[in-house]
Formats: C-alpha cells, sequence, structure tokens
C-alpha cells in the first residue's frame, strides 16, 4: 500500500523490546494495585480509547514513526489543526506533509511543503532508514520545500531538510516503500527509474543509484516488505505477472537480484488486489481490497520460511492497512460482513479490527471511524512508536468523525490509561413461575474488554446479592440470567445491574421491578412447555432489550426505538405488547441458527395499516435488510396474511389466507413447516396449508420480527415493514399441532 512498511522492519525489533519492558512496567504496576491496561482482554493491549490529537483537511496516506516517538505524516493536505477545532478553523499551514509528536498528538517544528508544477501534489509513502536519520517520502510531486525532485526525496530527520545528495527520476507515482542499511525498495504506478525500464518496482541505493534489482511487474505496485532477514521482499499490488511470471498481486523475490522466489498465482481472486504488507518474526500478512462479486477483502497470514498460508479471513469490506504489536495484527478496513467466518453478518461498516497473529477469529477491540472523505474507505495507514513510558498505534486516513466524535484524517490509541466504561446493561424482570424472580439482562458492549463483571443490586442496597461474568462483542450479546428464590409471593422488588471492566463500571441501569407471583400464568407456562426455542414477551421499558422468557436465552434487539409497554396486550396479565411504525423499527434475535428444517412462529399481531409488511420471518441479516430471506409470515396490503418459505432447491412456495386480519384486533398467528406440510392458522384455526411443501432452504440466519426483505415475493406489499402491534413471539423447533394451537389460543384470557 501508499504506506508499504513505514521503518516497520527495524520497529517491529524495537516495539519487540518496548513490548518486553512494557510488561515488566504493567507487571509492576499491577502488583501496586495500578495497571493501566488491567481491563484489556489479552492478548490485545491498546485501548481502543482515542487521544486528544491534532488533524489535517485532507487524507492523511501515509506515516512513519521514529525512535524518538515523531509520527511523520504524509498525504494529499494543506493544513493541520488543533483536535476539536473546526475545518477551516486555527488552521496552520502544512502542505501534504506534517510531523507530531507520538506522546502529546502536537506538531513538532518539522515543516516541509510537496507541491507539484501542475496538477495535485501528494505523498503516498513514508519510511525511515534503520538508523532514524534518513525520511524516504514517494509519491507524486516535484518539490520538497523548493528543493527539485522526481516522485521521490530523502529528508534528514535532525534538520528537517530535503538531501540535496538524494536525487534520482521516477516517471510516475511512488506508492510504496521499504528501506535497508543500504537499499530504498519502492512501489508504484512507474516504468522508468533513473532512466532505465523498470516496471512498477525498483531498487536504489541510499545515495541514489540505481541497482540492478528487478521485478517487472504489468500492474501498479502497492506495497513491499524486506522480510526480517534480509534475504527476500515481498512486493504487493494490483498486478498478474511478476518478471513475466504468472503472480496476480503477491510475489516474494530475492532481495539482491529481484528474482521470483514464490509465485501465487490463483492465490487470491483476480477481482482483488494487496494494499498493504507487514510481518513480525514468523510471519507476513496482507491487506486485500477486492471490486465487485466474489472477491476477497480480508487478511492472510503467511509463514515467512515456506511462504505458505497460515490463515486467511474472509471478511467482506477491503482492508487498507495492517500493523502488528505483541501478537495481534491490527488492521484499518471497512469491514461490513464478516459472517463467512462466524463473526459479524452485513451490517455499517467497521473499520478498526484486530486478530490474534495465530487465528483469525476478531478479538474485542472496537474502536471506529467513519468513511470520510474520498472513496471514503476510513483508515489508509497505521504506525506505531514508543514514548514517555506508553506504547502509540497511530490511524490516519481519510475519515472525519472518530468513535463518533468529530477528528480528521488522524488518531492515535495507547497502551493506557483504559478510560471507557462498558454500556449500561439493559435489564428485565419476569414472574412467569411463582414464587421467584427471573433477573435477566443484556450483556453489555465494551470497545476493548470482551468479559465483563456484572453485579446486581436489589431493593437499592449498596451491596450487590449476585456477581457473575459474561463475554460479548457488538454482535454477540448473549442474555444473562439470575433467579432471586428469596422472595414471597405478593412482595415488590427492585433491581438494578453494573457491568465492569475491571477498572471502569458503568452507572447502574434503571430500577425495574417485579411483584412476586403466586402462581404460574397459564399462558407462557403453556408455550414454554410445548417447547419454545425463543420466546419474547415485550415487558421491557426502554432499551434495546428483548427478553427471551425460555430456558434458552436468545434475547431480542429491538432496533431505532419501537413504542414500548403497550396496553392492552394480547393475552390477559401483567405483559404488555410492542408496537412498531411500519417503516425502520423491527427487531432480530441474538444468536443465529440453521436447525430450520422443521419449526413454528407465533406471535400475536394488531393493526390497520394497508401497506401490509413483514411479521415475522427468518433472514441472514439483522441490520440491513437480509440477502436471503424466508420462513416468513408477511400481511398483504389488503390485510391478509401470507406463509412463504424457499423450497430446498430454491423458489418460493406460499400459502394465503383469505380473510384479512387488518381489522385493529388483536389476532393469534402461528404458521407451521415439518413432515405434515405448510400451515397456517390465525385464531386458533387452519386457514391455509399445502401438504406437499415439507422442505425450506437451509441456511445460518437469524429470527426477525416487524420487518425485513420481502423482494421477489408473491403479492408483496407496499413496505417491508409492519405498522402495529406485536405481542407473545414464540418460536419452536418443530411443528405445532392443531390442537396446541387451539389450545394456546384460548389461553389468551388466562
Amino acid at each position: 500500500m501508499m504506506n508499504a512498511t513505514t521503518g516497520r522492519r527495524r520497529g517491529r525489533v524495537r516495539a519487540a523490546a518496548a513490548a518486553l519492558g512494557l510488561l515488566a512496567g504493567a507487571l509492576s504496576a499491577a502488583a501496586a494495585g495500578n495497571s493501566p491496561a488491567a481491563a484489556l482482554t489479552p492478548p490485545i493491549s491498546i485501548t481502543a480509547d482515542d487521544l486528544s490529537t491534532w488533524q489535517t483537511n485532507g487524507i492523511v496516506w501515509a506515516m512513519a514513526a521514529s525512535d524518538d516517538g515523531v509520527v511523520y505524516t504524509g498525504g494529499t493536505f494543506s493544513t493541520v489543526r488543533p483536535p476539536g477545532a473546526a475545518s477551516g478553523t486555527s488552521e496552520q499551514p502544512a502542505v501534504n506533509f506534517a510531523a507530531f509528536d507520538a506522546a502529546t498528538g502536537a506538531p513538532t517544528g518539522c515543516s516541509l511543503s510537496f507541491t507539484l508544477s501542475s496538477g495535485t501534489a501528494t505523498v503516498r509513502a513514508l519510511a525511515l532508514s534503520p538508523d532514524g536519520k534518513t525520511l524516504y517520502a514517494g509519491g507524486q510531486f516535484g518539490a520538497v520545500s523548493g528543493v527539485g525532485v522526481s516522485n521521490i526525496a530523502a529528508i534528514d530527520t535532525a534538520t528537517c531538510t530535503p538531501r540535496q545528495n538524494f536525487k534520482v527520476a521516477v516517471s510516475a507515482t511512488v506508492r510504496a516503500l521499504a528501506v535497508t542499511n543500504d537499499t530504498v525498495y519502492l512501489g508504484g504506478d512507474f516504468n522508468s527509474v533513473a532512466g532505465q525500464t523498470r516496471n512498477k518496482f525498483a531498487a536504489v541505493t541510499t545515495g541514489a543509484a540505481l541497482k540492478p534489482w528487478t521485478a517487472n511487474a504489468d500492474e501498479a505496485g502497492r506495497a513491499v516488505e524486506v522480510t526480517p532477514d534480509g534475504r527476500h521482499v515481498v512486493i504487493g499490488g494490483d498486478f498478474f505477472t511478476v518478471n513475466k511470471t504468472a503472480s496476480h498481486a503477491l510475489a516474494v523475490v530475492d532481495a539482491t537480484t529481484g528474482a521470483l522466489t514464490r509465485s501465487y498465482p490463483g492465490f487470491i481472486p483476480n477481482a482483488s488486489t494487496v494494499q498493504d504488507l507487514t510481518s513480525d518474526a514468523k510471519q507476513f500478512y496482507t491487506a486485500n481490497e477486492g471490486t465487485g462479486g466474489g472477491v476477497f477483502d480480508g487478511r492472510i497470514a503467511l509463514d515467512l520460511t515456506t511462504f505458505d498460508q497460515v490463515w486467511r479471513d474472509t471478511c467482506l469490506g477491503a482492508t487498507q492497512a495492517l500493523l502488528v504489536h505483541n501478537g495481534v495484527l491490527y488492521s484499518g478496513s471497512h469491514a461490513h460482513d464478516c459472517a463467512s467466518m462466524g463473526e459479524f453478518p452485513d451490517q455499517p461498516r467497521k473499520h478498526l479490527l484486530a486478530q490474534s497473529v495465530d487465528d483469525p477469529k476478531l478479538l474485542p477491540w472496537f474502536p471506529d471511524t467513519n468513511d470520510g472523505i474520498g472513496e471514503p474507505v476510513g483508515p489508509r495507514v497505521m504506525a506505531q512508536t514508543d514514548k514517555g513510558g506508553h506504547h502509540y498505534l497511530w490511524v490516519g486516513g481519510e475519515f472525519t468523525s472518530v468513535n463518533s466524535k468529530a477528528q480528521q484524517a488522524l488518531t492515535r490509541f495507547a497502551d493506557g490509561p483504559d478510560t471507557g466504561a462498558p454500556w449500561v446493561p439493559n435489564v428485565s424482570v419476569s414472574t412467569v413461575a411463582p414464587n421467584k424472580v427471573d433477573v435477566n439482562w443484556q450483556t453489555s458492549f465494551d470497545t476493548d474488554d470482551g468479559t465483563l463483571t456484572y453485579r446486581i443490586y436489589k431493593d437499592g442496597a449498596a451491596t450487590p446479592v449476585h456477581t457473575t461474568t459474561g463475554y460479548s462483542v457488538f454482535w454477540d450479546r448473549p442474555q444473562l440470567r439470575w433467579t432471586d428464590t428469596d422472595v414471597a409471593p405478593g412482595e415488590t422488588h427492585t433491581y438494578r445491574i453494573t457491568a465492569s471492566d475491571g477498572i471502569n463500571t458503568s452507572a447502574k441501569s434503571p430500577a425495574v421491578s417485579a411483584t412476586v407471583a403466586s402462581k404460574a400464568e397459564s399462558y407462557p407456562a403453556r408455550v414454554l412447555s410445548d417447547g419454545a426455542a425463543l420466546y419474547w414477551r415485550y415487558d421491557e421499558g426502554t432499551s434495546t432489550f428483548a427478553a427471551d422468557t425460555g430456558a434458552r436465552l436468545d434475547n431480542g434487539f429491538l432496533r431505532n426505538a419501537p413504542s414500548y409497554r403497550q396496553t392492552p396486550a394480547a393475552v390477559s396479565g401483567p405483559s404488555t405488547a410492542i408496537g412498531f411504525n411500519g417503516s425502520t423499527q423491527y427487531a432480530y434475535s441474538n444468536r443465529s441458527r440453521s436447525d430450520t428444517a422443521k419449526f413454528s412462529v407465533e406471535t400475536w399481531i394488531k393493526t390497520t395499516t394497508t401497506r401490509g409488511g413483514k411479521i415475522i420471518g427468518f433472514g441472514t441479516n439483522t441490520m440491513e435488510l437480509s440477502g436471503k430471506y424466508d420462513k416468513h409470515v408477511y400481511m398483504l396490503n389488503n390485510g391478509r396474511l401470507a406463509f412463504g418459505t424457499h423450497k430446498g432447491g430454491g423458489g418460493g412456495q406460499t400459502v394465503t389466507t383469505t380473510g384479512a386480519y387488518n381489522n385493529g384486533a388483536w389476532h393469534h398467528v402461528v404458521a407451521t413447516q415439518g413432515s405434515g406440510g405448510m400451515a397456517l392458522y390465525v385464531d386458533g384455526q387452519l386457514r391455509a396449508s399445502n401438504a406437499q411443501y415439507t422442505t425450506n432452504e437451509s441456511y445460518t440466519g437469524y429470527w426477525r420480527v416487524g420487518g425485513d426483505n420481502l423482494a421477489t415475493w408473491p403479492n408483496r406489499p407496499t413496505s417491508n415493514f409492519f405498522a402495529g402491534q406485536i405481542d407473545e413471539t414464540a418460536v419452536y423447533p418443530a411443528a405445532l399441532t392443531a390442537a396446541q394451537v387451539s389450545a394456546h389460543y384460548a389461553l389468551r384470557t388466562g
């Protein structure tokens, strides 16, 4: 990528030594009871709390960080401004280059101007020499602070001036740099260096003499990484051949001659490229970007001895930048769909991720930026260094916000202190069974810790009555439950819960109250006894949480603030219903599943809509409309109900009622599929069926209530979303019988 190595090979050795020192310091601090990183989930050692940092008015494409804590940045910008300053205010000139103090985030005294006689100048690559005395810059520019150059320059870091003795003509943009004691490797768009043919990759001495090293490629070079032993150079980019041998996007060449050591034909899809490379002592890593369908956007780890793949992730959303620190691969991307590797489904983009160098599974580290300007894709480059006893991770790119606060093009993180508290837990109480209170809560989210500690406080007491832990990430926040049996019928008790990461503790949740029942409620008792695998009663006040009353604890996420605690509810008793607006509001299950060969869905509805909408269904996505979707009941514009599933081999199959149910009254709706085919019941009676429809499409998805995609389905209504009230939603892993359905309906009055 544009930043290539940013002096990383030297930085990794430095970082490893620093890591040992930091670890010793952390252990010492822990012994003193003051460990700044105790709240982080190992191997994460960088907090997700962004630090106050100066900004640019454009895009940061390149970074390099020095031993003495200076972070050099390059890109396409003209000014810098203080943190918190709005664009156009308090700005200082900085023409495509700025240097910052790693520990304070403020500019140093090093100021340079990268310009071009015509067109837009830009700095796309920065790398420091191993001794830190020279900063090499590549891009598209013709002068540095008035000194004529040709797309590459060398800067004396002691004086912050361009070296007059480093002049080499490069015919087009330089996008990647890597530096050893005697060689500068470069990659980019060029086909000529020092007047001789060099296609996309070249090497010059630190004195600017062209070397015979030849690794000619047919398309742009975007990344260069020298292996730790100095014997090989890993190159990445858009290319399909290297030295006329097929090798798409990635190759390993000899560091002295450029001869191909390892080619990778077909290893990366043709529609994908390598944007960045980095390495540690054992492996090197690729950042990949794809265009169109069937692309590869994730990261690959490859062994430095065999050059074979160790692992690859398959997240979608192009990766632009990589950095390794303390056994963790940090990346900048716009990942939006990691379902193929068992992580989050398609949803709004996440821009900063972390993985163990040994495993592609995502670690609980989720600071975030927005997409920003330019393409836009958010982060473009990363760098790291130590100063003042702390390790700093810097990120640059196109973004204009960080952790939901205005911040343009630059941000930074450190190994402590961790100052971010977990989210306040969402809590619900249930008294379905007699002589006890079930306290249910949705596990919270912390941006840099997956395992949190929960404390339950009863009736305003200062001491918790129960303490437990739970693991959660932003897309998977399992429901937890504690049952209070120290109660008596008729008593009313209140409960509040906190979440802690070990250092920071959330505020207590709003108090929720329950009056202890003396006997079981008949309707929910029957739903549970008939085997409901998911049962949402919608008794929460204001939260994103639909508690599962059943034993499987498959809670629902409520999206976009539906109307809570609607009365009268569908079933007699203290329970309430929920209202959806028919345009943006819905609920989805926390747990994904694929065991839907036979199933039943049950819910109550109340509406007067003439726009139809999906009432309940199964789909692949949670935060977006699903790409696959069926096993659903939806209302037509005329108020009739349709139940549809996809056949095992594709194609839809539906049954539809003859009557309309948008008359403003509560109606009980049950849809089943199993060996007896498909059946749709309304108000306890079979209203439509087909005994031949016994199979449905198998895929991993989530149950959704209140809305999802309905494209291509028969008699598609005006709206994908249901406008009305919904209550007592249950899903079963088997087809309910007609007698069971009738019994449920009969219990509506208690």
